[in-house]
């Protein structure tokens, strides 16, 4: 049951994504463009997906815990640190030069749309460069 729900959490994401537009590149990068030829639609399209996770947030922090799972993994950490800050930056440099975002591209790749297989190839060799240097800075600060 929990693989079927994962699926179809999936199927709705990804058509979502698809009908909103955000797995063409053109239009996101259209989104980015504010001085040339701005395309504000994507606006409505992430406050409705703030919204949609606003109220899921609290209906779902009322239970005692999810339902596939013992309690709820959240995140520990509060502070703004540089591993934070240059992740964010990579994730939006790499989003305002390909106009994909990881949500968007994984849908794209049923398009065959070649840039979309490029961007999800690197964005799986930047996950893995991340996790090697995370290991290594672990290692460098035990030795330390």
């Amino acid at each position: 049951m929990r693989l079927v729900l994962i699926y179809l959490v999936g199927l709705v994401f990804g058509v979502g994504i698809s009908i909103s537009g955000m797995a063409n590149p053109a239009k996101v990068l259209n989104f980015f463009d504010i001085a040339g030829t701005w395309d504000p639609s994507l606006i409505f399209v992430m406050g409705g997906a703030v919204v949609v996770a606003f109220i899921g947030y609290r209906v779902v922090f009322r239970r005692a815990a999810p339902v596939f799972a013992a309690d709820f993994s959240l995140p520990s950490a509060r502070s703004v640190d540089l591993r934070l800050v240059g992740g964010s930056a990579v994730f939006g440099i790499g989003w305002g030069i390909a106009g994909f975002c990881p949500g968007g591209a994984l849908p794209a790749l049923g398009t065959g749309n070649p840039a979309a297989f490029i961007f999800v190839a690197a964005l799986l060799a930047g996950m893995g460069l991340a996790r090697i240097l995370a290991r290594a800075t672990a290692v460098r600060q035990r030795t330390a």
